[in-house]
C-alpha cells in the first residue's frame, strides 16, 4: 500500500470524488481521501492522500488556498458561476474607467475578514441534507453567514472577455470564490459570476508540481510512481526531529508514552524541548511513525498522531 500524498492536476469536468475513484483505479488500494472539494468546472491543486497519509486530510484541507478567479461583469446565476441559470443581465463595460476603478474599489473593499454567506449550490448541510440537493428542488434556506479572511486579490493580466477580468485571490479555508465573485459584483452594482477558476496553491503544494491523472496512470505503468509521493513527514518539517533506538521502537509502535535522553534536532542542531513541543518521531530504522508532544512536568513525550 502506498503511503503518502499526491499533488493531483484535476481537470474540469472531474469532481473531486472522481479523482479519488480513478486513483484507486490506477493505483489499486481502496484507502484514499482528497483534502478539499474542487466544483466540475474549477481545475488546479487537488491534494490527495494515500495510506496513512489520510489521517493529515483535515491538516490539509485547514490550509490558506491560491486561486485564480475569472469574473464576469453584468450576469447573475442561481449557482453563482457561469454554468448556472441566469437570473440577470445588465450591460456591463469594463472599457468604462468608472466600472474599472469601482471593480477595484470592491476588490479593495472584500480584501480582509467578512461574513460570507455560502451559496445555495454548495455540499454544505443544512439538517441533514446538502444544500444543492435541496436548491435542486427548487428550495432556498437560510445560511449562516460564516467568517472568511481575503488575504489579498490582485488582478492578473491575462486574456479574459470583454467583460470579464481576472484575479489572483490568497484567502483561508472555506472561502467560496465564486460568493466572492458574486459579492464584488452586488458592490460594484451591475452584478457578476465567476466565470473561471483555477487553484493554483494549497499551503506550500503549487499548481507547478501537480500531476495529471494520465501522467500519474503512467508512472505507476512504469512502476515509478513513488517517485511523485509526497512523505507525510514534509509536512511537519518545521517540527524538531526526534528518534528511537530499538529498545524503544516497540512503545513507540504502542503509542506508549517516550522516556528519551536524547534531544530532538532541528536542521541536524540539538532543540531543547519545552512544554507542549511538537516533535516528528522516527524509529531505529529512520522511518517516519509519528507526531508526539512533550510533556514537561512528566518529561515524556506523549503521542499526538501515529502514522504506522
Amino acid at each position: 500500500m502506498y503511503n503518502g500524498i499526491i499533488n493531483v492536476y484535476k481537470e474540469k469536468g472531474y469532481t473531486s470524488h472522481d479523482v479519488v475513484a480513478r486513483l484507486r483505479g490506477i493505483l489499486k488500494q481502496k484507502k484514499i481521501g482528497h483534502t478539499g472539494t474542487l466544483d466540475p468546472d474549477a481545475e488546479g491543486v487537488l491534494l490527495v492522500c494515500l495510506g496513512n497519509a489520510t489521517k493529515v486530510c483535515g491538516l490539509l484541507t485547514d490550509k490558506d488556498k491560491v486561486y485564480e478567479a475569472v469574473i464576469r461583469l453584468g450576469v447573475e446565476t442561481d449557482t453563482q458561476d457561469a454554468s448556472g441559470k441566469i437570473l440577470k443581465e445588465q450591460p456591463a463595460d469594463l472599457a468604462d474607467p468608472k466600472l474599472k476603478e469601482a471593480l477595484l474599489e470592491a476588490a479593495d473593499h472584500f480584501t480582509g475578514s467578512y461574513d460570507q454567506v455560502p451559496p445555495m449550490y454548495s455540499a454544505l448541510k443544512v439538517n441533514g441534507k446538502k444544500l444543492y440537493e435541496l436548491a435542486r428542488e427548487g428550495r432556498t434556506v437560510e445560511r449562516k453567514a460564516r467568517p472568511v479572511t481575503i488575504y489579498s486579490i490582485t488582478p492578473v493580466d491575462r486574456p479574459v472577455g470583454k467583460n470579464e477580468a481576472s484575479f489572483r485571490v490568497h484567502c483561508s479555508k472555506g472561502t467560496y470564490i465564486r460568493t466572492l465573485c458574486h459579492d464584488m459584483g452586488q458592490r460594484v452594482g451591475c452584478g457578476a459570476c465567476m466565470a473561471g477558476l483555477t487553484r493554483v496553491k494549497v499551503g506550500a503544494f503549487s499548481i507547478e508540481d501537480a500531476r495529471t491523472l494520465d501522467a500519474i496512470a503512467a508512472k505507476a505503468a512504469e512502476g515509478t510512481f513513488e517517485d511523485m509521493l509526497i512523505p507525510v513527514d514534509r509536512l511537519f518539517l518545521d517540527c524538531p526531529a526526534l528518534f528511537t533506538d530499538q529498545d524503544t521502537d516497540k512503545g513507540l509502535y504502542n503509542g506508549n508514552p517516550l522516556k528519551i535522553l536524547s534531544m530532538p534536532e532541528q536542521d541536524g542542531e540539538p532543540v531543547m524541548p519545552s512544554e507542549g513541543t511538537r516533535v516528528r518521531v522516527y524509529d531505529s530504522r529512520g522511518v517516519f511513525r509519528a507526531l508526539y508532544r512533550y510533556d514537561k512536568e512528566q518529561s515524556v513525550y506523549k503521542s499526538e498522531k501515529m502514522f504506522l
